[in-house]
């Protein structure tokens, strides 16, 4: 298992940018993936953008093509989402996950990101 945390979140004005956090700990070597997934108020969770851990190859949903880049640091277990451009209608809470390649998924604790004058 995996153990997520994320940070970065907050209060950002509309047409703003935020860059989120992910940190990972525990035994990452069975990790397909890392990825970003929100869940707006009533929504259910969707996914936003993902990137595999081998050969970093990175996909994003259409409303966060152009807008938003997922990232890897420098230590392999750190995973960043920039967001640029915010509006409203992006407020959400959003959350990190690790895809296994069993097709277990660990997801963290997730956070707040709020677009508002």
């Amino acid at each position: 298992q995996v153990q997520l945390v994320e940070s970065g979140g907050g209060l950002v004005q509309p047409g703003g940018s935020l860059t989120l956090s992910c940190e990972a700990s525990g035994f990452f070597a069975t990790v397909y993936s890392m990825n970003w997934y929100r869940q707006g108020p009533g929504k259910q969770r969707e996914l936003v953008a993902s990137i595999t851990t081998e050969k970093t190859f990175t996909n994003y949903v259409n409303f966060a093509k152009g807008r938003y880049t997922i990232s890897r640091g420098n230590a392999e277990n750190t995973v960043y989402l920039q967001m640029n451009s915010l509006r409203p209608a992006v407020t959400a809470i959003y959350y990190c996950s690790a895809y296994h390649y069993s097709a277990h998924e660990d997801w963290g604790q997730g956070t707040q990101v709020t677009v508002s004058s």
